[in-house]
């Protein structure tokens, strides 16, 4: 499984990589999450909103921050 937070380093970013992070753990998950702040990395992804969430490539999240309660179930699914 690949985890990226996309954001360009804003406080709504961080906060989604921590909440991020924090589910990774609850769910005891062995991956690690890649933070992506390159803008043109971020465009080339097809992602326009910040903060996004991608998981094994698909954007899951855009534009939100979510709750690590949120990415729990995301990950889940």
């Amino acid at each position: 499984m690949k985890i990226q937070v996309l954001g360009t380093g804003c406080a709504r970013c961080k906060v989604l990589t921590a909440n991020t992070e924090k589910a990774v753990q609850a769910l005891g998950l062995a991956v690690a999450v890649e933070k992506v702040e390159d803008l043109r990395e971020i465009m080339r992804l097809g992602v326009m909103t910040t903060p996004a969430l991608l998981v094994d490539g698909k954007i899951r999240a855009a534009g939100k921050v979510l709750t690590a309660d949120a990415v729990m179930d995301l990950l889940r699914s």
